[in-house]
């Protein structure tokens, strides 16, 4: 066993060194499995040599930083971790915790890992990217953690029903039956984090609760976790109307790929203009995913690139084609 000994810890730098309910502290001796006390200005340490030696040099420059910039980021945590122990960022980043019947959710990519760190810390985060990058499901995975924590109440899925012109009346069945099909991809998502029979208890008692965006106009939400998916076919009216939902002790996930607008022709999206609108507003995150955060199978990656790679000319010449023109297919090389 070692021992090592960190002093001068000013009292005005421990709470945002500790980090809140010493969580800092908590992941450092999970992760090096040390046993670290404080006392009058001094951080003790104890355990294996080298793991304590690890564990020392993390504290030390997490001090630097916080005496420097008053405060620690969750960035600048999972930062100073990888360049100590040699390993990717994303390893530092603590995994969701959704469910007992569910594994804990971790990141794959840096990208995700920022994109959990901001949901985390902002009560608003507007996140952009491809289909398979993950938005919708961490989105889900995170607000499904912070029900099980009892941090919220409630949990709101909504979806603009833009195919169906937002007039669902029409269709049969019930409210649930008629936006099933729009909301699938977050019905999915519940499903598999914690089960079919509990998520539909849930539903039935209207812990979770799924909705089509037209139907959110006159409600406040306090307590709650809501998760706008599919906004680029909001309208700017719309995304208004949804913003201002947000009530006390709530945090809103507004999620939506740039690339998959569906509003008619001369409609602006909500989502470019709320991004624009509330680009300088404190307290509003912005995650940018991209093709390199897509983690479905291989081949989505690659779609993914040669749809954003495809240039104008490109799709002149394929309207140029005769009927009966034959494409060369590269699986014949």
């Amino acid at each position: 066993m070692s021992e090592v000994t960190i002093d001068k810890i000013h009292p005005n730098i421990v709470l945002p060194l500790f980090g809140a309910r010493d969580q800092h502290l908590r992941r450092i001796r999970d992760h090096f499995e040390v046993e670290i006390t404080h006392r009058n200005g001094s951080i003790k340490i104890v355990g294996h040599e080298d793991k304590v030696q690890q564990a020392a040099d993390v504290l030390q420059r997490l001090k630097k930083y916080v005496e420097k910039y008053g405060s620690l980021t969750p960035d600048a945590f999972d930062q100073t971790m990888a360049q100590v122990t040699g390993q990717p960022k994303t390893s530092f980043t603590k995994p969701i915790e959704t469910a007992q019947i569910a594994s804990p959710i971790r990141p794959r990519t840096p990208g995700q890992a920022e994109y959990i760190e901001k949901i985390r810390n902002h009560d608003l985060t507007f996140a952009i990217g491809p289909a398979g990058c993950g938005k919708t499901y961490l989105a889900v995975a995170i607000a499904l953690e912070a029900l099980k924590s009892r941090q919220v109440k409630k949990l709101v899925l909504v979806r603009p029903a833009v195919e169906a012109g937002e007039s669902l009346g029409f269709l049969p069945g019930d409210l649930l039956q008629k936006i099933h099909p729009y909301l699938r991809p977050l019905l999915d998502a519940i499903h598999e984090m914690m089960g079919f029979e509990a998520a539909q208890r849930m539903m039935q008692s209207e812990v979770i609760e799924v909705l089509p965006l037209a139907y959110m106009r006159g409600r406040t939400l306090n307590d709650a976790f809501i998760i706008l998916d599919e906004a680029q076919n909001s309208t700017v009216t719309q995304m208004k109307m949804f913003l201002t939902r947000m009530g006390q002790n709530s945090k809103i996930v507004v999620a939506g790929d740039t690339t998959q607008v569906d509003l008619p022709r001369g409609t602006n999206s909500g989502l470019f203009d709320a991004i624009h609108r509330l680009k300088n507003v404190k307290g509003i995150a912005l995650s940018r995913l991209s093709d390199v955060d897509i983690v479905r199978h291989p081949l989505v990656q690659k779609i993914v690139l040669a749809y954003e790679q495809s240039t104008e000319r490109d799709q002149a010449k394929l309207r140029e084609l005769k009927p009966g023109t034959r494409i060369k297919d590269n699986s014949e090389e």
